[in-house]
């Protein structure tokens, strides 16, 4: 019998419906790991309404459906507002509703900073945009938090767990969330040559009104009720709390010129903007500002990580799936060889970057222990740095699984791999991440930190011990050398998940990230574990049957 066009044959079914959680083995052994077994249940309530189909929908219609940016209204006067589709609001409503903003600040407790990474990891599985937001007000409160007094209002905002979308003074809100403002458009990540100015309205220093006058390049979640824009006051480069109104309640003088057009990230609004000596409150002192900044920038950081893991988590697990259905040959292409090698090098690389990034998650929990703080200092960085450089080439190879199906936007993986290179750029590029490597490495105590972590498990096996032999060398030797400092980083990335898998296993993830990555140089295509790995128990890791 003749099939007709219509006839749907050798298709793999929508992969929706399914718990993001309880299906990641790599994901939940972590969580207890690392301190925040309480929140198993919790988390698994979670997983299951993010891998409801409408979820799935919401990511989808959020991203089909940019936001708009409306200048003026119908008269002429200024709006300088950006509208945007309902599935953004409810995906933000759920966000933060779950608390995956500023929960840890909210609830302080053993384990919270762990149990909000596993969150917002499986988060990233659904919808990456609505992240910005949340991760700048994670970020802004431990900010804000040294000038308590003066900002004690803002810091109730940020902790509620009521999504606020009105835009009207935050003194009238629910909650509020935080933007940031720190490139212009001759320095990027050069932000000492930035020109935007700030003068006190009539006393200086910390908590005190200035007026800021200049331009950023990319400001980020223009929507938000408040952001931290960096600017040159007669003291040097320092920080401001610049909010959308003035106390008076009237609009604060921030023109929004345009939204930038993005590669992916599609749901969220990125803007240029002009300062028309607009009210802003000094944050810490007058030339303070990029360490002030970048107490927002750490968490950040860590949260670029976190979500590209669970980004290479739902590419992956999506090419998982479509092989376990899809026949060719006479067997099904999770049958195949070299499909199974792919599929157990890209599962071994997500659960090295879970690994990794929820250990560096545990570090942020201890944020009154000194050898945590170090460790935060060299391996944010360097997680950043790895994990996000390898989203991307993880997300292109789970594309290439589904052929030319991956390539269609009306399949799930052409959004996300359009998504996958934003937190390798944002909050500091893959060579700025490697030069503050390179200052972590210089300051005192930081070596031995990570020291501890690595040499944990040396005489465990001969492979990593001959890796952690000439990286202890060329640290000594590179720690000053910003040629190397790619290489460096790499390895440390590298150095630190062989000492998890070796501490905690599993024996197959183990073995396998030790023949692949550490007793030779990593190559530069998955699929080539050598044959003694267990491939089954490998994608296991990452999506149970």
């Amino acid at each position: 019998m003749n099939c007709t066009s219509s006839e749907v044959l050798n298709q793999s079914t929508e992969r929706v419906d399914y718990n993001l959680f309880s299906t990641h083995s790599a994901l939940r052994e972590a969580l207890a790991r690392e301190g925040a077994a309480a929140d198993d249940a919790a988390l698994t309530a979670l997983g299951a309404e993010l891998g409801s189909a409408a979820s799935f929908a919401l990511g989808e219609a959020a991203n089909r459906h940019p936001p708009q940016l409306q200048l003026f209204d119908r008269l002429g006067a200024r709006r300088d507002e950006v509208e945007f589709h309902p599935a953004w609001h409810e995906l933000m409503r759920r966000l933060i509703g779950a608390g995956l903003h500023t929960g840890p600040w909210a609830e302080p407790r053993p384990g919270a900073h762990v149990a909000r990474a596993a969150g917002y990891m499986l988060w990233a599985e659904i919808e990456n945009g609505t992240q910005c937001p949340a991760t700048m007000s994670y970020g802004a409160v431990p900010a804000l938090e040294p000038q308590r007094q003066d900002f004690a209002a803002w810091l109730r905002l940020l902790l509620s767990r009521e999504y606020d979308a009105r835009f009207i003074p935050a003194t009238d809100k629910r909650g509020a969330l935080f933007g940031m403002g720190m490139t212009e458009r001759q320095g990027g990540s050069d932000v000492r040559t930035n020109t935007t100015r700030a003068v006190p309205a009539a006393a200086r220093g910390p908590g005190r009104e200035y007026r800021l006058t200049g331009h950023k390049w990319f400001f980020s979640a223009p929507m938000c009720d408040a952001f931290l824009v960096l600017a040159q006051a007669e003291g040097g480069l320092s920080c401001f709390l610049v909010p959308r109104f003035l106390p008076d309640g009237s609009v604060n003088r921030i023109r929004l010129l345009r939204l930038k057009d993005k590669v992916g990230n599609r749901s969220n609004a990125s803007s240029e903007v002009e300062f028309d000596a607009a009210y802003g409150l000094l944050v810490a002192e007058e030339g303070r500002g990029v360490p002030a900044i970048l107490t927002m920038g750490v968490y950040t950081r860590l949260d670029n990580a976190v979500a590209s893991a669970g980004l290479m988590r739902q590419c992956v697990s999506q090419a998982i799936h479509h092989a376990r259905q899809r026949r060719a040959f006479g067997r099904t292409l999770s049958c195949q060889p070299l499909m199974m090698n792919v599929l157990a090098d890209l599962s071994l690389e997500c659960e090295a970057a879970v690994v990794l990034a929820m250990r560096l998650a545990r570090a942020f929990d201890a944020r009154d222990d000194e050898q945590a703080g170090l460790l935060r200092r060299v391996l944010t960085p360097a997680a950043k740095y790895w994990i996000c450089r390898r989203a991307p080439t993880v997300c292109a190879e789970a594309m290439e699984v589904l052929g030319g199906n991956g390539y269609v936007e009306d399949f799930p993986l052409a959004r996300r791999f359009r998504e996958s290179p934003l937190n390798s750029i944002w909050e500091g590029s893959g060579n700025i991440m490697c030069l503050d490597v390179l200052r972590a490495l210089a300051r005192e105590g930081v070596r031995a930190a990570l020291d501890a972590l690595l040499e944990s498990v040396r005489g465990a096996d001969e492979r990593y011990d001959r890796f952690l032999a000439r990286l202890h060398r060329d640290v000594e030797m590179s720690a000053a050398s910003e040629l190397r400092a790619r290489d460096l980083t790499q390895r440390i990335a590298l150095a630190a998940q062989a000492s998890l898998f070796l501490a905690h296993g599993p024996p197959a993830s183990c073995e396998a990230f030790l023949a692949s990555r550490i007793a030779t140089a990593a190559p530069a295509a998955f699929g080539t574990l050598p044959e003694h790995c267990d491939f089954d128990a490998l994608t296991a890791r990452v999506l149970s049957a």
